[in-house]
């Protein structure tokens, strides 16, 4: 087993002095209603520092290192928001961050990321190209490397949005949430199977990145053979055997969405509601917008809203 909850419980215990706790906000009144008949609370982690999720499970990260790990800087391979987690935490531990992109990255993002201090190095077409280069970096520097989902610190600290969830909304029986590398939603499942075991989990992927879909389909992890979505933050070949377990346990579906369900998603979002979200951090929304089967006997629903960014006004 990857991680268990009371990993997860000590992950919140852990970051607590440095992440906040992000609001939830009941959805309704909208001029072009979700095509759903449960109600929807959109719990904003859009908010979190850094705009993202991905500060919690940098921060575990980090505070689950040891001084002498990090004495030469870190380095990771993100597709943009996980690279602005592990930024903000060096700058917070006083030592270097490198952080490879790919091409697809935001330059919004990249922009972010070098204020917080990182020396930022965009190589590749993709994100397995920057992160073999993140790998060598690591291997030449003795700089520590964090992965971006498979790294059991980092899943358990994604999993405490699942223990804020369930302590902010008394009622939801299910959650919808987004897949790049499956990190987030195997640490929010963790937590929040523990807890409630009746709980629909519904993943989100692009259709240019069905990673997880087409690993749980195939019954084992299988590596894909093209992407086509432009979305960096959630384009990735080939998930973790071990996220890929924690999945195949506790998701009940993986929604496809297209880039253009995400970008008008994002659109929505800022019309309706003035979230500005950035497109990984609307595909929660772009799948209630689907209208997809998986979602017809929810009742309520927590769609999680998880990255921010202006970029989600553009593909």
């Amino acid at each position: 087993m990857m991680i268990g909850i009371e990993d997860v419980e000590l992950a919140r215990d852990r970051i607590a002095p440095y992440v906040r706790t992000t609001p939830v906000y009941e959805a309704g009144r909208e001029r072009e209603a979700l095509p759903v008949s449960a109600s929807v609370v959109l719990k904003l982690e859009l908010l979190q520092v850094t705009g993202s999720f991905k500060a919690r499970g940098a921060m575990n990260r980090l505070l689950g290192a040891r001084p002498e790990e990090i004495a030469a800087g870190i380095v990771t391979a993100s597709g943009g928001n996980h690279g602005l987690a592990v930024a903000r935490s060096a700058f917070v531990a006083g030592v270097p961050a490198f952080v490879y992109v790919p091409e697809t990255v935001s330059p919004v993002k990249v922009d972010k990321m070098r204020k917080w201090g990182a020396d930022v190095r965009i190589v590749g077409a993709e994100w397995a190209v920057s992160n073999e280069a993140a790998l060598a970096f690591a291997r030449d520097s003795g700089a520590a490397y964090f992965h971006p989902f498979a790294d059991p610190l980092v899943v358990a600290g994604q999993g405490t949005l699942g223990l804020e969830i369930m302590e902010q909304i008394a009622d939801f029986d299910t959650v919808v949430v987004a897949i790049g590398g499956g990190g987030l939603v195997s640490g929010l499942a963790t937590a929040i199977k523990a807890r409630r075991p009746e709980v629909n989990i519904v993943a989100v992927e692009p259709a240019g990145s069905p990673t997880m879909k087409a690993s749980l389909d195939a019954g084992e992890v299988v590596t894909l053979g093209e992407l086509t979505s432009k979305v960096a933050t959630m384009s990735c070949r080939r998930t973790d055997e071990r996220l890929f377990e924690i999945a195949r346990r506790h998701v009940k579906d993986v929604v496809l969405v297209s880039d253009e369900e995400m970008l008008a998603a994002a659109q929505w979002l800022w019309f309706e509601h003035g979230i500005a979200a950035d497109l990984a951090g609307s595909a929660s929304v772009a799948a209630l917008r689907s209208g997809h089967g998986v979602l017809a006997t929810s009742q309520r629903i927590c769609a999680l809203v998880c990255g921010a960014g202006p970029e989600g006004t553009v593909l």
